[in-house]
């Protein structure tokens, strides 16, 4: 009798540990033979180009990805696919807030997308390619996937365009899918996972909440290994990101800072910024 209650007084003193070492076995990322970062971190990135939508500049428009390489800034962009497999340049699953037209991007064909204009202005939404043609490697690209779905065809066909391309870029996505398989398909190629605190207001896309709650936390970690953390700066001080960066070491990345005191603000919690709104400081 007095060894199993010395077995259960041990149990119980010794859960705590072994439920502390199991959530940082959940939120490791990478930290066997992780790419070098350090080349990405002397740049800032504008978030979906140095763009401002009430100008002739809209957000994920060329004329907002050329006005960010003309002022030497990196760039934050969003690939997804149309209806017939073209990869477009655009934020949302449909263009209701940049077109006033409720049409997901999934549904229409390219040529049908090109026909809707950004915020009233001449711009379309653009192909991919041409984005990175406009580029052609004079700033650094961080690549978020908008994936509603499972079907990885996307990280695939991205994958293929990119294989040609000479500039500097790096994925990343809210969806753990894609960061899930470059670890398995392209292990050289720099991945990351986009979370926020979505019960405070982080935005969810529809997620059920036993998912969300993974995500904030990051618990996916463990399966797909990421080799950075883009959280959103109002939650820079959740747990699971600073365990990230401070113990495990792994890059962070704040989105999206919007004015130069919060970018000072912040300078200590992230390793590279994403920003819009202003432009940075040197």
């Amino acid at each position: 009798m007095a060894s199993k209650i010395i077995n259960v007084i041990r149990t119980i003193l010794l859960a705590p540990f072994i439920t502390a070492a199991g959530y940082l076995l959940l939120i490791m990322p990478r930290m066997k033979r992780r790419p070098g970062y350090k080349r990405f971190t002397l740049w800032h990135y504008a978030h979906r180009g140095l763009h401002n939508n009430a100008t002739d500049a809209p957000e994920n428009s060329m004329n907002a990805f050329k006005k960010a390489v003309d002022k030497g800034f990196g760039i934050e962009l969003d690939v997804q696919l149309t209806k017939d497999d073209r990869i477009v340049v655009c934020h949302d699953f449909d263009i209701k807030r940049i077109a006033g037209v409720d049409k997901k991007i999934a549904d229409m064909t390219y040529d049908e997308l090109k026909s809707y204009k950004i915020m009233g202005t001449d711009s379309t939404v653009p192909l991919f390619t041409d984005v990175l043609e406009l580029v052609d490697g004079k700033v650094p690209l961080i690549i978020e996937y908008k994936m509603p779905s499972f079907d990885t065809k996307i990280c695939e066909m991205v994958d293929k365009i990119l294989e040609g391309y000479r500039g500097m870029y790096m994925i990343e996505s809210f969806h753990p899918i894609v960061s899930y398989w470059y670890k398995k398909n392209r292990p050289g190629v720099i991945r990351g996972i986009l979370s926020s605190d979505y019960e405070l207001g982080g935005g969810s896309d529809g997620a059920p909440k036993p998912v969300l709650l993974a995500s904030k936390n990051l618990l996916f970690n463990f399966l797909i290994k990421p080799d950075f953390v883009a959280y959103d700066c109002r939650f820079y001080n959740n747990l699971s990101r600073v365990i990230c960066k401070r113990l495990f070491k792994a890059p962070a990345v704040a989105w999206t800072i919007k004015s130069q005191d919060e970018l000072e603000a912040r300078a200590d919690d992230y390793d590279m910024f994403i920003f819009e709104g202003f432009l940075p400081k040197e």
